[in-house]
């Protein structure tokens, strides 16, 4: 795990952020100036100490923009679930000089106005098994095996999707040109700021050092897992989400390692990146990246946690990847309460062996040997990233369908209708990969049972 050399996310407690902190957005984008301090006493004293001068900006935008409250400072337009959700406190504060962080965040964490300090780290994304390279002549009848495992085909003869229901994709963006994924990608952006000047130890390349809404995939990573979403192609799998919609957010940018490309990306990218897309009205997430608990220092908060509280507080239902360590251990977002941990299992429905494992996950999906779209055409993927699309696709199929019945799914209720409506595995005895197998048409169903056998429900939302 990388640390940025001189940086630090800093949540303060509820009632202590100061107006005039802008959001990191209005910096790097509109040339807003960085003020220098926090508070005027002893967070600002502890910085000049052990860090030299400072600068810092909110991490998050609120939601309302300018034009919904004009002549209201943004930092007065954060609403009540933002400052109780934390997404309005967190600062991103970098100092001139980075030798002694470790001491500032253990100094700054015993201030009673500080909720949680810690270093902003960086995150990869792309590391499941590397796809062969160029162009390849898809296997149809393997391509459709993943799909039929799940009843994918029956589930989409069900219950097709709606175009209103948005599906958001935190990854290294989506292959623009790709004719595949024209029908169902909205336009997204990119929230990734890289620095090789700062990030020494990165090999970057591409587009990485400005936010901007041009969201073009650099790595392949996340158009594999928009083509499992969302690819259309006559002849070949259709995407699992069917007529729901796909909004991609380039979280993670480019990194060579050795020869190979992975997508990496900041903590505070990432969390910008997927509060936007709760605030762009997605009713589903998928994230495909992690950081194992052993990367987390023992006193540092838990990444992502402020902006998975808010996902949470807006309905989103959030799936992740558990990782692909082989191991019984936490990686996060995926660990976080309430978020769908997703393992994988092989061709076979058998558990891969690479899939992470927890009491934390939830199901699995098939994430080894997937056919999806690449940079190059298709490609031939496996990994647990390529598993979470397909159950956040299913997900966005049952939102829609419980909203055609005008009742809303609860993200806790959608959780527990998967684990039911799972099927077994193909081998008996298997621990720590939840409950079974995604199972797309039985889920769909229990959707519908749900409602049935809960009148109420559908009378209060009318």
């Amino acid at each position: 795990m990388i640390a940025w050399p001189r940086r630090l996310l800093l949540t303060l407690r509820l009632g202590e952020m100061p107006e005039h902190v802008p959001a990191w957005a209005a910096c790097a984008r509109y040339g807003v100036p960085m003020p220098d301090h926090v508070d005027g006493g002893p967070i600002d004293r502890l910085l000049r100490h052990f860090g030299g001068t400072a600068r810092l900006a909110r991490v998050h935008s609120a939601r309302l923009g300018p034009m919904d409250r004009p002549h209201v400072p943004g930092a007065r337009r954060f609403d009540d679930v933002e400052q109780l959700c934390g997404v309005a406190r967190v600062l991103r504060v970098e100092v001139q000089q980075g030798e002694r962080l470790p001491e500032l965040a253990r100094a700054l964490a015993q201030l009673p106005g500080v909720e949680g300090v810690g270093p902003e780290r960086m995150i990869f994304g792309g590391l499941d098994s590397p796809p062969a390279s160029g162009a390849l002549q898809v296997d149809t009848a393997e391509a459709w095996r993943s799909r039929e495992m799940i009843r994918l085909p029956q589930a989409l003869a069900y219950g097709q999707g709606d175009h209103a229901v948005l599906v958001g994709l935190a990854d290294t963006g989506v292959a623009s040109a790709d004719p595949a994924l024209e029908r169902a990608v909205r336009p997204g952006f990119d929230t990734v700021d890289l620095s090789a000047d700062t990030l020494p130890s990165l090999h970057l390349v591409g587009d990485g050092n400005r936010p901007d809404n041009d969201p073009d995939d650099e790595v392949g990573h996340g158009t594999g897992c928009a083509g499992i979403l969302s690819a259309d192609i006559d002849g070949l799998p259709p995407g699992a989400a069917g007529q729901c919609q796909l909004v991609p957010a380039r979280v993670l940018g480019a990194a060579l390692r050795g020869e190979r490309r992975v997508g990496v990306g900041s903590v505070a990218n990432i969390d910008a990146g997927v509060k936007r897309l709760v605030d762009l009205g997605v009713k589903v997430i998928n994230m495909s990246f992690g950081t194992s608990a052993n990367q987390v220092g023992e006193d540092d908060p838990l990444p992502h946690r402020e902006v998975i509280r808010y996902a949470q507080a807006r309905g989103v239902i959030l799936v992740a990847a558990s990782g692909n360590s082989g191991l019984t251990e936490r990686y996060y977002p995926a660990a976080l309460p309430g978020v769908i941990a997703v393992g994988a299992v092989d061709l076979e429905g058998a558990p891969a062996r690479f899939a992470t494992r927890g009491d934390h996950v939830a199901l699995c999906a098939p994430g080894q040997g997937i056919w999806t779209r690449g940079l190059q055409g298709w490609q031939r993927a496996s990994g647990t990233s390529f598993a979470a699309p397909f159950v956040a696709a299913v997900c966005a199929l049952m939102v829609a369908r419980a909203e055609a019945r005008a009742c809303p799914l609860p993200a806790d209720v959608a959780l527990e209708l998967l684990r039911a409506s799972a099927r077994p595995f193909a081998t008996a005895g298997v621990q720590g990969l939840g409950r079974g197998v995604l199972d797309a048409w039985a889920a769909l169903r229990a959707v519908d049972e749900w409602i049935d056998s809960n009148d109420d429900i559908v009378a209060q939302a009318h």
